[in-house]
């Protein structure tokens, strides 16, 4: 339908339905267009497109001719890749630094069984992350890396970042056990067992299972020659969801040993002096915003927001760079939050590495006065 004058009425609003050959790729905009017969061109003036990815309306508020653009590449944040790269290249660092400062201090503040895993597993969370944060490194450049390199960066993340994610299962219900049944003791043996097996068992089995299931890790099935990463074709389609599944259930359990552990610490005895009512009570919120903060690195409730840039499009506008930045920030560092909370956020650390470093000064290594720390003793 066309008109000779293209002026807006108030009581003309045209929807036409296009069926698309192809659905529309991820990322990828299409504008509502009409033709403009003054400039002789396409605009988007008072049209907007209201499309899914199949079939979509063009609604506009005049009459003219209308047609529909599909711009060729996906969207791209601007900034975005370089601040991944460079959160990525501190995490590295701070990873390895993690690293040294655990086994430098090692003798010194593993004392007792639940000590001992507690510093197993930050050992083996930041080798995990290590390993995975320089396989991403390695494969920035995917149009460079032959397809043979591409696949085993791919399978080194895929299992790396799985068994992170494992390894801080392995904490929360260490955690969560002390913190429900503090009489209740198991042996180390039989914990380290169990550890290893969740930490490196299961998401081998994984990893193993969907190289197979996608034609042997082939690529465009297994992975994307584009990413260097697993497929994300759809909801509920792509060899993406093998990690994001089990990643999701994961953080959902790390959540709630969250929750019940500062439920915990904000538990104090009811027959309190009311003159130190207010202190007590602000002690308490101390104590549960630090437990919040020392513990959501560790345990990759930052990743939430990474379900949010798979579920939302970046077309979807301001909303989808927000997320993907928030994203980039908490993520690509997670490996220097993880120095800043479990190394030297832990006074027994930072008393140990004192020591270490000025042998002539007296340094404690008593425990923190928080009830956080308590949860983790015998």
């Amino acid at each position: 339908m066309t008109t000779n004058e293209r002026k807006p009425l108030e009581s003309v609003k045209v929807k036409i339905y296009f069926q698309l050959q192809n659905p529309r790729p991820r990322n990828v905009k299409i504008k509502c267009v009409s033709w403009d017969n003054t400039t002789r061109q396409w605009s988007e003036e008072g049209c907007e497109w209201q499309g899914a990815s199949a079939e979509g309306v063009c609604a506009c508020i005049h009459l003219s001719s209308f047609a529909i653009l599909m711009s060729r590449n996906p969207e791209h944040i601007n900034g975005l890749d370089e601040l991944t790269y460079v959160g990525l290249s501190i995490s590295v660092v701070s990873l390895i630094i993690s690293l040294v400062i655990e086994l430098t201090v090692w003798s010194a503040v593993v004392k007792t069984i639940s000590s001992y895993l507690r510093h197993t597993a930050h050992i083996h969370i930041s080798l995990c992350l290590l390993i995975a944060d320089c396989c991403f490194l390695a494969s920035s450049n995917p149009e460079d890396l032959p397809e043979m390199w591409c696949r085993i960066f791919v399978v080194l993340k895929h299992f790396c970042y799985l068994s992170m994610f494992f390894w801080m299962l392995c904490l929360s219900s260490m955690l969560l056990h002390k913190t429900i049944f503090p009489l209740h003791h198991i042996s180390k043996n039989a914990y380290l067992k169990f550890f290893l097996f969740l930490g490196y068992v299961c998401p081998l089995l994984i990893v193993v299972i969907t190289f197979v299931c996608y034609d042997g890790g082939a690529k465009d099935k297994y992975f994307s020659g584009d990413t260097c990463w697993l497929r994300y074709v759809g909801l509920m389609k792509g060899s993406i969801h093998t990690f994001v599944i089990p990643v999701g259930i994961i953080v959902f359990f790390n959540v709630f040993s969250m929750l019940v552990v500062i439920v915990k610490l904000l538990d104090h005895p009811i027959n309190t002096d009311k003159s130190n009512e207010n202190e007590n009570e602000k002690k308490a919120a101390k104590t549960a915003m630090r437990s919040v903060i020392l513990l959501t690195p560790i345990f990759g409730v930052t990743w939430i927001f990474g379900f949010a840039v798979m579920l939302i499009d970046l077309t979807a506008g301001t909303v989808a760079f927000a997320v993907n930045y928030i994203f980039t920030l908490l993520n690509a560092f997670q490996g220097l939050f993880i120095l800043l909370t479990t190394c030297l956020g832990d006074k027994l650390i930072r008393n140990a590495l004192l020591k270490r470093l000025r042998k002539n000064d007296p340094a404690s290594t008593t425990d923190s006065s928080t009830k956080l720390d308590s949860t983790w003793k015998q």
